[in-house]
């Protein structure tokens, strides 16, 4: 019987070594996998290689990540806003690399290591320092830069909804990075508010399938959602959100 639940947070994570590369999902705290992060943190593996979108917000999720200072470097798109301030430390401090990678260039970097696409050409980059020491070619008289994949160990993933199988649904925009992020690594593991029996996913609205999942948790439904609907959070600046979206 194919089963890929675990029981807690420390199972999910178990066996996560030290200089692993970690795909974090998320855009921001949106789809952030909190929890796991949370679980990675008491774990303690070190040195490892972070892919993210950017690199941390205020204190929590990936920042507290890197101020426990288990990250050796960074690889996202957005590593400088207002809430940065962790990485910011870090980076001005000489204790964290950082490679950036524009924000298209690295969700294809993602999704061709999944696709078993060996590289591509791709504009964006051209004429920066971003493409330096890079072989470009020009093609259909436009100048193009060779990206290769990003391959992973481990994938951290947030989803709404899992069966026992691994098939995965989101909530909306949460879904961002997770569904290529889940198919480029070796092991993905993702937790969910809630696992639910084999049939009761709609087939025509998983996203993610089984095949790219290894485990899943149940984490319970997050404090900023009721009865499936968001209730409130924190804007930037980590100020607590209305359901109507206003800072009280």
């Amino acid at each position: 019987m194919i089963d890929k639940t675990v029981a807690d947070l420390a199972a999910a994570v178990a066996g996560i070594d030290d200089g692993a590369t970690v795909m974090i999902g998320g855009f921001g705290r949106a789809g952030q996998p909190v929890e796991l992060i949370d679980a990675l943190i008491a774990h303690g593996a070190r040195d490892l290689t972070v892919v993210n979108n950017n690199a941390g917000n205020g204190d929590t999720g990936l920042a507290a990540l890197l101020a426990a200072g288990q990250v050796r470097k960074m690889i996202c798109s957005f590593p400088r806003q207002s809430d940065s301030w962790v990485f910011d430390g870090l980076y001005r401090a000489g204790a964290v690399e950082l490679e950036l990678v524009p924000q298209g260039n690295l969700a294809e970097r993602i999704r061709a290591a999944g696709a078993g696409i060996g590289g591509f050409f791709t504009p964006t980059g051209f004429g920066t320092q971003l493409a330096e020491g890079k072989e470009t070619r020009r093609i259909d008289g436009r100048d193009y830069v060779l990206e290769y994949p990003i391959h992973a160990d481990i994938a951290l993933v947030s989803a709404r909804r899992a069966d026992r199988w691994g098939n995965l649904v989101y909530r909306e925009t949460a879904r961002n990075f997770g569904p290529i992020m889940a198919a480029a690594a070796a092991t993905t593991i993702v937790q969910v508010d809630e696992i639910v029996p084999l049939g009761a996913l709609d087939p025509e609205a998983i996203v993610t399938p089984g095949l790219y999942v290894d485990r899943v948790v149940a984490v319970g439904e997050r404090a900023w959602l009721r009865d499936g609907e968001f209730v409130g959070g924190v804007d930037i600046e980590g100020r607590r959100l209305t359901s109507e979206g206003d800072t009280p």
